[in-house]
């Protein structure tokens, strides 16, 4: 498995798991990112946040929070 850090722009994956404390836990499940959620990656530039898309929002994140997110690519049909 990866972490959500390493998706390519265009590609979408499913969230296998996100592991950390219980302030991040509760922060990021709070703005939709859960385990078996589909992430669609919109932005990610080498020193800027990540921009995905999930749950029919935008999320930004920082590449550290990204790294604690474990993901299983889905394959273009």
């Amino acid at each position: 498995m990866r972490n959500l850090r390493d998706l390519k722009v265009g590609s979408e994956a499913i969230v296998s798991s996100i592991s950390g404390d219980a302030r991040y836990l509760s922060r990021i499940t709070s703005i939709g990112i859960t385990p078996g959620c589909r992430v669609r990656m919109l932005k990610n530039d080498k020193n800027r946040p990540l921009l995905i898309f999930s749950r029919d929002t935008m999320i930004a994140l920082n590449k550290k929070e990204s790294e604690s997110i474990l993901i299983e690519e889905v394959k273009a049909v």
